[in-house]
């Protein structure tokens, strides 16, 4: 099974990000400009926390504020769960299942390379059970 630095390798190690003084409006345009639900946030090249859809909904929408001067930093989910390259994908599905969360960061030596979103997760064991499927039709066909 791939860990998480293959799926990296698979889908690239380029991450959108935001800064945390940023404003939620500005987060959200990132958002909907590059069509994903989450950005880290990162003070320099430090991860500070995350911001995602469901934070604005529950904190800015439900809550009456103003998306336009309220500052990332106020929303943001600042205790990331996070995970190492080496993680499996089994590992890291068990994790944002126990977190109930949809995007991991990939952390090296305290930096991070790069994010890994519940659908990544999903294709990865979609293609390994259709690899392990092709596999047995060919044993059982020989």
């Amino acid at each position: 099974m791939k860990n998480a630095l293959d799926l990296l390798k698979d889908k690239g190690t380029h991450v959108y990000s935001i800064e945390p003084d940023a404003t939620v409006l500005e987060a959200l345009h990132l958002m909907a400009e590059h069509e994903i639900g989450a950005l880290p946030v990162l003070d320099g090249e430090r991860l500070v926390g995350i911001i995602t859809e469901r934070d604005y909904a529950r904190k800015v929408v439900l809550l009456e504020r103003n998306s336009r001067t309220t500052p990332v930093s106020e929303i943001m989910m600042k205790r990331v769960a996070c995970v190492e390259p080496t993680r499996s994908v089994e590992e890291c599905m068990a994790l944002m299942t126990d977190k109930r969360v949809r995007h991991l960061p990939v952390m090296r030596e305290g930096r991070m390379i790069g994010l890994v979103s519940i659908g990544d997760l999903v294709k990865a064991i979609i293609d390994e059970q259709q690899f392990i499927i092709s596999q047995l039709e060919l044993y059982i066909a020989s």
